[in-house]
Order: C-alpha cells, then sequence, then structure tokens
C-alpha cells in the first residue's frame, strides 16, 4: 500500500508526531521491547485522548508494564503537556533527563555533564540527541511553571552542550531575558 505507514500509539496527543520522535520509537535501545500489552494500552490511551480519566488509566497500565521506556514516557509527557497538565509534563521530563543520562552513561546530574562526555555535535547521534530533547522538555517546563532559574539553568547547559543552538535553547534565554528586562523596567518606573 503505497503512502502507509504504521501509526505510533502516541499520535492522538498532539497530531502527527515529529521526526525525531519517530526515530527514538525506531531505535533499538529506546523504542525496542515495547511489550505488546503496553503497546495495547497506549493505543486505547490515544483514541481515547478526549476522554481524559479514561486515556490516563490506560497510560498507567502502559507505565506499569513498561515504566521507563520511551514511547510511555513520550506519551505521558505529550498527555499532560496537551492536557495543560505542566507540573506532570515537568515529572515525566525530569524522567526523560534521567532515563538519557543513564542511556549515556553521563552520570546522575544533568549538571556535570560537559560538551565532550557524548557526541553532542553529531545530530545522527541519537542518544545524545534523546539527551538534548528531554533537557530542553525539563528546561522549557521549568520555565512555564515558574522555575525560572532551573530553567534559564538547563538552557545555559543546552546551549553549552550544543553551542550551534540546534535544539533551540536561546529561544528560551532570550524570553527569561525579555522576562527580566520588562520587570527592571516595571521596577524602575515604580519608584
Amino acid at each position: 500500500m503505497s503512502g502507509a505507514r504504521e501509526t505510533l500509539p502516541f499520535e492522538g496527543f498532539g497530531g502527527a508526531s515529529d521526526a525525531f520522535e519517530r526515530s527514538i520509537l525506531a531505535s533499538p535501545l529506546l523504542g525496542g521491547g515495547l511489550p505488546e500489552e503496553a503497546r495495547a494500552h497506549l493505543e486505547r490511551a490515544a483514541t481515547r485522548y478526549h476522554l481524559t480519566d479514561v486515556a490516563e488509566t490506560h497510560l498507567f497500565e502502559a507505565e506499569k508494564i513498561a515504566p521507563d521506556h520511551a514511547a510511555v514516557l513520550i506519551a505521558l509527557y505529550r498527555f499532560y503537556f496537551y492536557k495543560g497538565r505542566l507540573n506532570e509534563a515537568l515529572d515525566v521530563a525530569r524522567a526523560c533527563v534521567a532515563k538519557a543520562l543513564r542511556l549515556n552513561v553521563l552520570g546522575e546530574d544533568w549538571r556535570r555533564v560537559q560538551p565532550g562526555d557524548a557526541a553532542f555535535g553529531e545530530w545522527e547521534a541519537l542518544l545524545p540527541r534523546f539527551f538534548l530533547f528531554s533537557l530542553k522538555g525539563y528546561a522549557y517546563l521549568s520555565l512555564r511553571t515558574g522555575h525560572l532559574e532551573a530553567g534559564r539553568e538547563a538552557a545555559e547547559k543546552l546551549l553549552e552542550l550544543d553551542p550551534r543552538d540546534r535544539i533551540g535553547a536561546q529561544v528560551l534565554i532570550d524570553v527569561l531575558n525579555r522576562m527580566e528586562d520588562e520587570e527592571e523596567a516595571d521596577g524602575e518606573h515604580r519608584s
């Protein structure tokens, strides 16, 4: 069948998945080994996205079966993000960062990761890119949930690891800088 492709279980949570998520799930290291029962729960969650409690129950069932699997983490992240449940999405982003640290053998603290610790400059290197995208999700959600210092620290770490800024960390830093400039301007006007 020409033009047909496999539907991924989490696509119901925000439209077509991007190429990076597709590459994660195609990777034997990240996407392989998802038990069929967990996959079925992710598919049910996607088709019942509009029924929040039902979809979430299926996500929890998938998580029980495959708690650290990339497909489950991505589905949970997207579900919470698109439902506007940003604190829960932030928790999943933390879990993704922890998984990426383990997979890349980078220790337990993302703050200590250095540019030479992994192939961050090689865009085709999936595991380092998974770390960068996970850290970006953490940075973005930290900002959105009011944890500005943590968000800035993560965004600055991203720029250190990805100086060409293919991940888009500078945008987050620019937003923070504008917020700080506006606060300073408001403070001066009040004096």
